[in-house]
């Protein structure tokens, strides 16, 4: 076999997964500019968003050859705790987007990754290195200028970044569900379209019983909804899990740093957002923590 030509195929492959990968974080980059112009309320949006995905997802099923994948015998549990864990993060991150900045939000649910490690660190005894202390470190002071940034922005930015907090940890519990699930063969696509599901399930009560803005008030309401399902939630979602399965795992992680970035200038760009000098200084040491955190853990 020609080896120039194996060359050239890995490097065409390398180059798929990272404008898929490019793709994919734009994609979900612009999900807290869906939820603010949003015409519903920040749970009924979060329900909206993994409602309309569903179809989409499942047709991809139907017409993709190996993506149906084998039964759930001994996965219904953690299935559950997957839909569960993920209805938490968008219930309370859409939340966090209406109430603080979204560079502020986007960055806080990217401390994800750092509690993945803690609860291994808890629940499994892996002990972490000295590098992730280090990250997590220059995390935690990062996020302290967040914070500094938010009591001059409103009344309300303060819990908005709270919850973005706690958008990060509900996240983390998505990310060890569905890595046990990849774990015991489960196929992507399909674990995209059952948790989907189950999120959209769990949803729909929780935003009855808010009292929210249950249905958007004009067809342009319905428009962003959609734009929110279908280009952040099913391609972004889809496009990021194929670059992960194309690309090196460490440079992976670097290229999803670029999500809260590039929703920053979105924000910007989009909403008029403005960004502050403490604020941008410390988005890029909560980002460079994160970096040192996910290469002390891998």
């Amino acid at each position: 076999m020609d080896e120039s030509w194996c060359g050239h195929g890995k490097n065409s492959s390398l180059n798929r997964g990272l404008i898929a990968l490019l793709a994919g974080a734009a994609c979900i980059a612009l999900s807290p500019i869906f939820v603010r112009l949003s015409e519903a309320g920040p749970t009924a949006t979060a329900f909206w968003r993994v409602a309309l995905a569903v179809p989409a997802l499942w047709l991809l099923i139907l017409f993709r050859k190996g993506a149906a994948g084998g039964d759930f015998s001994g996965k219904k549990l953690l299935l559950f705790a997957a839909g569960l864990a993920f209805a938490g993060d968008l219930a309370f991150w859409h939340s966090s987007i209406q109430l603080t900045s979204v560079a502020n939000s986007t960055l806080l649910a990217n401390l994800a990754s750092i509690f993945v490690t803690l609860a291994a660190w808890v629940f499994f005894g892996q002990r972490p290195t000295g590098l992730f202390l280090a990250g997590l470190a220059g995390a935690l002071a990062g996020v302290a200028m967040l914070v500094r940034t938010s009591l001059g922005f409103s009344g309300t930015a303060l819990i908005g970044d709270a919850l973005g907090v706690v958008t990060a940890m509900f996240y983390a519990g998505y990310i060890l569900a569905v890595k046990g699930l990849r774990d015991r063969g489960e196929t992507t696509l399909r674990l995209m379209a059952v948790t989907t599901t189950l999120t959209a399930l769990i949803l729909l009560p929780v935003a009855l019983a808010s009292g929210e803005q249950m249905l958007p008030r004009t067809p342009y309401g319905w428009i962003v909804l959609l734009g929110l399902a279908l280009i952040s939630h099913a391609a972004g979602q889809g496009l990021i899990a194929y670059a992960l399965a194309h690309l090196p795992a460490t440079f992976s992680s670097v290229g999803l740093l670029l999500q809260p970035v590039i929703a920053a200038f979105f924000a910007w760009a989009l909403l008029g957002e403005p960004l502050v000098a403490l604020q941008i200084v410390g988005g890029a040491v909560v980002l460079a923590g994160i970096y040192l955190a996910r290469r002390g853990s891998s």
